[in-house]
């Protein structure tokens, strides 16, 4: 009876190990990510920051304020929850976006948050859950959903990136794929294969959760919606 049970209990396991292999639509990790293609919906630029203060943004006023035409993210006292500040339009999905970025003081990483929401739950009124491009430490994608580190080479970036200057940034998110343009040079080019991980979301500037005091400064801000599929910045 005992060697009657194993060989129904193989057989049931060799059944359903061929039924999964039968299905058409496993995905394997070794697979390529699909391909989303850009959505289409009107195309306009808009100047995100007008070089005066934050109209269109809603933050932590004590950390976030305008310096002779820059946006200054600054904190003194720790930051205990990564904060941002939130683009008060909150229906973005593909988008380029020009911006000019600069770590002033800390070496910890900022970034520019895209495909996710407003977060509080987490633990701070105006954190974030979405897609991360970070730079210039620490340059790279992150995903603040709970995937952490997203595999894309920061040493590109490493190379061009500026640590305490002014670096020139392009993201182009298209479809479910983002390309990061800094100083001239393409340094990463990602699709993610969760396909319905891209969400329609604001835009977030990012002052990193932090125990020291940190600095961080943006200008030049300016989006536009349903662009080409084309790079402006590349240099040849």
């Amino acid at each position: 009876m005992t060697l009657n049970h194993g060989r129904r209990s193989s057989l049931i396991l060799l059944a359903l190990l061929l039924a999964v292999l039968a299905v058409p639509d496993v995905v394997r990790a070794d697979e390529p990510a699909a391909v989303v293609p850009p959505r289409e919906g009107k195309r306009e630029t808009i100047k995100l920051f007008n070089g005066k203060d934050l109209t269109g943004w809603v933050g932590h006023p004590e950390l976030w304020s305008v310096v002779d035409g820059v946006i200054v993210g600054k904190n003194k006292e720790p930051v205990k929850v990564s904060t941002y500040l939130l683009t008060e339009r909150k229906d973005f999905t593909d988008f380029r976006l020009l911006a000019t970025v600069k770590l002033v003081e800390s070496e910890m990483h900022s970034g520019i948050a895209l495909w996710g929401r407003n977060a509080p739950e987490h633990g701070d009124k105006y954190t974030f859950a979405g897609h991360l491009v970070m730079f210039p430490s620490g340059w790279g994608f992150y995903d603040l959903f709970g995937r952490g580190g997203l595999p894309v080479d920061g040493a590109p970036a490493k190379k061009v990136g500026k640590q305490h200057d002014w670096n020139d940034l392009e993201i182009l998110a298209q479809g479910n794929r983002i390309r990061l343009v800094a100083n001239g040079t393409l340094v990463a080019d990602w699709r993610d294969p969760k396909a319905d991980a891209m969400y329609e979301g604001p835009i977030g500037l990012q002052l990193h959760s932090n125990m020291v005091p940190q600095e961080i400064h943006f200008k030049n801000l300016e989006l536009t919606t349903f662009p080409e599929d084309k790079l402006l910045t590349l240099k040849p």
